[in-house]
């Protein structure tokens, strides 16, 4: 095996896939990453057994051939390379090692067989569509931080993909749920999502797929199976085992009959939240929502630290009503909404409360409130 690539090229693959390989693994290949250099250039592949991530990249290729490298150390050692430097990569059969030369610099690295390393074959994806890269981003982005880290209820430890039906047909819909918050987002169904299965996709494998979104073009492309779920973006494919679990009926947790509605300028709440919660103990993190006409105070009461209140204007014309929520929730939600305000709508202090973006229909939040 024997080619020449730009050190550019090199890197930014290496960024890519060397972000799945575990630091500390019990299974040696498992630190590696296989390099196949064929016609098209040199792919890269990182696997950890429950993510694979596959690169594409330009290379002058004059022998063909694969072999398996030290994933981080080879990311290292070409982050250290000059810019532009023309990296000549060579394997020596006899020796078994991989040797890289970039201008009087010359590394020698040590190799397991290319034929040892796993495959996490994604076989027959029987759904298969398209969605524009920022909308994938924006499910993503919208859901993510409420996936459940508690290990024991393992089938929230990951964000919802399904589709659904609703008044305006069908659309295809992200959930995550911690218990405590919820966070659900849809858009219009995709020409082959239709019938898909409702996966989970696990944490790790969103936090991997909003970073790659990042390099990605205009379009991903999506292969969905009951048990492993397939990304495409340009030269990178990141495919993924599911959570092998049953998402909770959380429609039953969305409040149908809130009636008491309070809209607030969002940037205006989140400052008032943020300052407030500054006295609150970090254990409790509880500020209090009094509500009364068209206007809300906001007060903390820390005995150990002092209390702090604030009162901003809303629109709201319902009964008094005293309601307590995590400020950290509070704050997580406020900051995915896009417009300037908010909607919230509520029943009692005991209820759970349904926030939404005014003017955007296409995503709500329910948050759980807090004895204060």
């Amino acid at each position: 095996m024997r080619l020449v690539i730009e050190r550019r090229e090199l890197l930014e693959a290496l960024g890519h896939v060397t972000s799945v390989v575990e630091r500390r693994t019990t299974i040696p290949i498992l630190s590696n990453v296989l390099l196949r250099a064929g016609e098209s250039g040199l792919e890269f592949k990182a696997t950890d057994l429950e993510r694979e991530v596959i690169e594409q990249a330009p290379g002058d290729v004059t022998t063909p051939g694969a072999v398996t490298v030290p994933a981080h150390l080879l990311h290292d050692i070409v982050r250290k390379l000059p810019d532009g430097a023309q990296v000549d990569i060579r394997r020596d059969p006899e020796k078994e090692r991989l040797t890289l030369t970039a201008g009087q610099a010359r590394f020698a690295l040590q190799t397991l067989p290319a034929e040892d390393f796993p495959d996490l074959a994604a076989g027959e994806l029987s759904h298969n569509f398209e969605l524009p890269a920022h909308e994938m981003k924006r499910l993503i982005d919208k859901t993510r931080f409420a996936i459940s880290t508690e290990e024991t209820r393992y089938y929230l430890n990951g964000i919802y993909l399904h589709t659904a039906s609703t008044n305006g047909g069908t659309t295809l819909r992200a959930v995550a749920t911690d218990g405590h918050r919820l966070a659900q987002v849809e858009l219009a169904c995709p020409p082959g999502a239709e019938g898909m299965p409702g996966v989970i996709i696990p944490r790790k494998t969103v936090h991997e797929l909003r970073r790659l979104l990042d390099a990605a073009g205009d379009t991903v492309r999506v292969g969905v199976s009951p048990a492993k779920i397939r990304f495409e973006m340009d030269s990178v494919t990141l495919t993924s085992k599911l959570i092998d679990g049953t998402f909770p009926d959380y429609g039953r947790v969305i409040p149908v009959g809130n009636d008491k509605e309070m809209k607030v300028s969002n940037a205006e709440f989140m400052s008032a939240v943020d300052r407030v919660s500054t006295i609150a103990s970090e254990r409790g993190r509880a500020v209090k929502l009094a509500i009364d006409k068209d206007k809300l105070v906001l007060s903390v009461n820390n005995p150990e630290g002092g209390s702090a209140t604030e009162e901003i204007s809303v629109e709201y014309g319902s009964t008094p009503l005293e309601i307590g929520f995590n400020a950290r929730y509070l704050l997580d939600i406020a900051g995915q909404l896009e417009g300037d305000h908010a909607r919230f709508m509520l029943a009692d202090p005991g209820s759970p409360t349904m926030v939404k973006d005014v003017g955007d229909e296409t995503a709500l939040y329910v948050l759980m409130p807090m004895r204060v």
